[in-house]
């Protein structure tokens, strides 16, 4: 039996309800494994890289350049998949990454130029199945109204943790225990297998936009919405504290003779994280998502202050997971928002726009923290996450009435394109 809008909005959201939604599982399970591929890709190539040619350095660069190619042209093909279905730029996505994958796992193997790893690596990169974004899409198509909307985001912030602690152990654990290239070859393998499962479920894929009456004028794109620019620039910011927080606990560890601990204080870290997506599900929200934002974000910029100055492992392990708690809410809102900010027919787009804008924040962090770290001290590298946040923080407040969903639905009518119909959702 099917509920619909109206009938959803009077429960009290919670995880229960959201996995009881119809049809759920059938895109929740494939969309885990396929997803798993998207945090083992750049560590998958760190590690097979170094060990064909025993530089960090290099290494490093290439797996960056999958890395900044993967967030470049994810908004493209969320762009398509909105407009000619998911399963239509799935399939054909897959057989590039895997060729992709299997040309630079040959590469490097036979030692070739340096040249020929960085080209290899980007068609590998932008081939990388966005299936995170096109699960929150599917969410939304069957949520839309509905309360459950802030739950679905809270479900998939904590999944995307999770998987950003799985992906990368399996990866180190098949190339260090196996051989130097397995990590990639499960990658590929576990991109072909989900990523086919995933799209044979089209059922609850969102209706392509090319043939939704008036859900989207041709050659429009999410990033037309003035709210979607300003929530790339929080993303950014979100980005520049993971990539600061993941280089600056390495060196932070390696410089008081304890690499070992890197884990231990990354995992804090993490654990924020999830423990607040976690509870950021459960809340019955009575503010509007654009206030929630508004005050998350001051919360995380404060949180990332003392950093810098903290020298003592247990006090810069608790800082960790304070800064990881004040995340999860910023960023689930933030993909909340998009929900009343976007056309039902972009959203997949804009998805994809907020993922690839964590993954460059995150690149650019991690460099700057690294260029810090060899120039000063290890402790520098954390001013990347305080600077990031508060950049962006200035450019959230300064341009805040554009998140406001009212403004958003005026831009959209004076840019042609249709309003969103009322549909049933399960």
């Amino acid at each position: 039996m099917e509920t619909t809008v109206n009938d959803s909005a009077g429960a009290r959201p919670g995880y229960g309800r959201l996995l009881r939604t119809r049809g759920a599982w059938t895109f929740l399970l494939p969309g885990f494994l396929a997803r798993q591929p998207f945090a083992m890709l750049t560590i998958g190539i760190l590690l097979l890289v170094q060990n064909t040619t025993g530089s960090y350095t290099t290494a490093g660069a290439v797996s960056a350049t999958a890395g900044v190619s993967m967030a470049l042209f994810a908004p493209q093909s969320g762009k398509l998949a909105d407009r000619f279905g998911q399963a239509a730029v799935l399939l054909p996505g897959i057989v590039v990454h895997a060729a992709a994958i299997s040309l630079l796992i040959t590469l490097a193997l036979s030692h070739a130029p340096l040249w020929a790893l960085f080209v290899a690596a980007v068609p590998a990169g932008a081939s990388t199945p966005q299936i995170g974004p096109m699960v929150r899409a599917r969410w939304a198509a069957k949520l839309e109204g509905s309360p459950l909307m802030a739950t679905s985001a809270a479900f998939e912030s904590v999944t995307d943790e999770f998987t950003f602690v799985i992906g990368p152990v399996l990866a180190t654990a098949l190339c260090t225990g196996v051989h130097a290239s397995a990590g990639l070859i499960a990658e590929a393998v576990l991109t072909v297998v989900g990523g086919v499962l995933f799209a044979t479920q089209r059922r609850t894929q969102p209706e392509p936009g090319r043939t939704a009456a008036g859900s989207r004028q041709k050659g429009s794109s999410a990033l037309s919405v003035p709210g979607v620019r300003v929530l790339i620039f929080a993303f950014l910011g979100i980005g520049s504290v993971f990539g600061g927080m993941q280089m600056s606990l390495t060196a932070f560890t390696k410089e008081i003779g304890e690499p070992g601990i890197n884990g231990l204080l990354y995992g804090a870290f993490a654990a924020g994280n999830m423990i607040a997506g976690i509870i950021c599900g459960t809340v019955a929200w009575r503010s509007t998502p654009q206030r929630r934002l508004l005050a998350a974000y001051p919360l995380l910029a404060l949180a990332t202050t003392p950093l810098w100055a903290v020298h003592a492992v247990p006090l810069l392990g608790g800082l960790g997971l304070v800064v990881g708690l004040c995340i999860a809410p910023a960023l689930i809102t933030g993909y909340t928002l998009v929900e009343s900010l976007v056309p039902a027919g972009s959203r997949t787009e804009a998805f994809t726009w907020l993922t690839g804008a964590v993954g460059l924040g995150q690149a650019a962090g991690s460099t700057v923290a690294g260029r810090l770290v060899d120039s000063h001290s290890a402790s520098t590298g954390f001013l990347v996450p305080l600077c990031g946040t508060t950049l962006a923080l200035v450019v959230l407040l300064a341009l805040r009435n554009r998140l406001a969903p009212e403004a958003a639905a005026s831009r959209i009518v004076e840019r042609g394109v249709g309003h969103r119909e009322p549909v049933s959702v399960d």
